[in-house]
């Protein structure tokens, strides 16, 4: 059988426009009581990247969010709860408040989950990693529904309904995946892997207002005006792509989704239904589609930052606010300011000679241990990181 991906437009967050799209999305792919048992716990996955308005589109629209507890709630669906692990050390809900969701959770007495702990679970048939520090929350969950954002992403070109699923690894244990999985194909196969895994039953895309250029935080709004709903992420990653005008291929999680047995891309194994036409690819949508080819230089300390891309901080914006430093996972668990201790890090405040002089200081790299995680460019509340390529690159790899 080919995947259902309902495409439906909608020009606006005006609450009565979402539910209706939403709504006629999800009876266009089955139904949502032929998706999900009433009985079941039912954890509503959004994106809560970072503290911000949703004008921003960084994160799912409170109205997105409303628009799918109504309609949980109308069909008798009675034990739901929410939440996500963000990048920033901040409250999970705390930061689910800036972002309009944690009120909108209060209307409806829905309790947020538990995102700060959990404990490590064992994938028996995970295809690259077996081993995923998952939150209580997520483990305490009999269905998942996973309402994702459509926004590009430094590291995997787009981040969609496969990569928000790293939402519900525990606390510090997301930045750690980085430093474990350091190269882009590693942490795609490791991602498919987790979806795979937790196994969400519905994927409902905001994509109202996506997020184009410098994302997944740092990026700029621009209206795409879709709501995308699917059970099958990878074929909902791959339309999202076509609509940007993206080869679905380039993206790993889409290209090791369908390998891995997650989901399919390929357009004849996908039966687009609702209000999918021409008129709604954005082929100006600036997103990377330069080749990912640059994960053999990765181990080539040497030689990486004169060829692969970097994270760069632009000092005129930065507010010297430590935010990048605190989310880089490459530290030294001995950290303090010394010449040893910068090299073994990777990004750092250059203090060593005024320890009063942190809040003046524009953060340093060390790109020898950079791994390109762009955890600092996802994490920076001013914009003032960019990704940038060396010149040799430009040359030799992303041709």
């Amino acid at each position: 059988m080919k995947s259902k991906v309902a495409v439906i437009k909608c020009d606006s967050y005006d609450l009565n426009k979402v539910y209706d799209a939403i709504s006629r999305a999800i009876e266009l792919i089955g139904g949502i009581e032929n998706l999900i048992p009433k009985t079941d716990k039912i954890l509503l996955k959004p994106n809560i990247l970072n503290k911000a308005n949703p004008k921003k589109a960084v994160t799912t629209h409170p109205a997105v969010f409303e628009s799918v507890i109504k309609i949980l709630q109308e069909k008798g669906y009675k034990n739901c709860f929410y939440g996500d692990s963000p990048g920033n050390p901040m409250s999970p809900e705390k930061i689910a408040e800036v972002c309009g969701l944690k009120q909108i959770g209060d209307k409806y007495n829905l309790t947020f989950g538990d995102f700060n702990h959990g404990k490590t679970y064992t994938f028996s048939e995970g295809k690259f990693t077996k081993r995923f520090e998952l939150s209580n929350a997520a483990l305490e969950a009999d269905s998942i529904i996973n309402i994702c954002k459509m926004k590009t992403h430094a590291l995997m070109r787009i981040t969609g309904a496969v990569k928000n699923t790293l939402g519900c690894v525990y606390a510090f244990n997301k930045a750690m995946s980085h430093s474990k999985f350091p190269n882009t194909d590693d942490f795609g196969k490791m991602i498919v892997d987790l979806s795979r895994c937790l196994n969400p039953k519905l994927h409902i895309m905001d994509g109202i207002l996506a997020m184009e250029g410098n994302g997944p935080f740092s990026g700029d709004p621009v209206p795409m005006n879709v709501i995308i709903v699917s059970t099958d992420p990878v074929a909902l990653d791959s339309i999202f792509c076509r609509l940007v005008d993206v080869e679905p291929t380039s993206v790993p999680s889409i290209k090791y989704g369908e390998e891995f047995g997650l989901g399919v891309w390929k357009e004849e194994d996908i039966e687009v239904v609702g209000d999918y036409s021409d008129d709604l690819i954005n082929k100006n949508f600036k997103v990377s589609k330069e080749p990912l080819n640059a994960d053999k230089w990765q181990n080539l300390a040497l030689l990486r930052s004169f060829f692969i891309k970097k994270p760069v901080i632009i000092k005129d914006k930065c507010v010297k606010c430590g935010a990048c430093v605190e989310a880089c996972p490459i530290k030294d668990p001995n950290g303090q300011n010394s010449t040893e201790y910068k090299k073994n890090i990777a990004l750092y405040f250059n203090n060593e000679n005024n320890n009063e002089s942190k809040e003046k200081e524009t953060p340093v790299y060390n790109y020898k241990n950079c791994i390109r995680c762009y955890c600092c460019q996802e994490m920076c509340p001013a914009k003032a990181i960019e990704v940038k390529t060396p010149l040799l690159g430009k040359l030799f790899i992303y041709r």
